[in-house]
């Protein structure tokens, strides 16, 4: 049940289809991230959006989202297959002024 979420999404002149422009991520969190309700910075901890965790509505929020904020993603060994610090920047930047 895991998806290929692209950092720099296919529709950017600069999104390719490499591993380090990816991240595996569950179906829930890769809506979450392309919606920008989840955010993730450089130095690969995840964010969630203000308004999303003042929400209340119930366990899957909660649990599946809200409780992710500060958490570190589990990154490959290999340099090359890490998700891409320059992209992430990038896309952490949109991240951050959709809050």
């Amino acid at each position: 049940l895991l998806d290929a979420a692209h950092i720099t999404p296919d529709s950017d002149e600069r999104g390719e289809p490499i591993v380090s422009n990816g991240l595996a991520l569950c179906k829930i969190h890769h809506a979450a991230f392309d919606r920008n309700i989840l955010g993730i910075s450089p130095d690969y901890q995840v964010h969630i959006r203000q308004d999303i965790l003042e929400e209340v509505d119930g366990p899957m929020l909660k649990h599946g989202i809200q409780e992710m904020q500060g958490r570190k993603l589990i990154l490959p060994r290999s340099y090359s297959e890490k998700p891409n610090k320059e992209r992430l920047a990038v896309r952490f930047e949109g991240f951050q002024q959709a809050i």
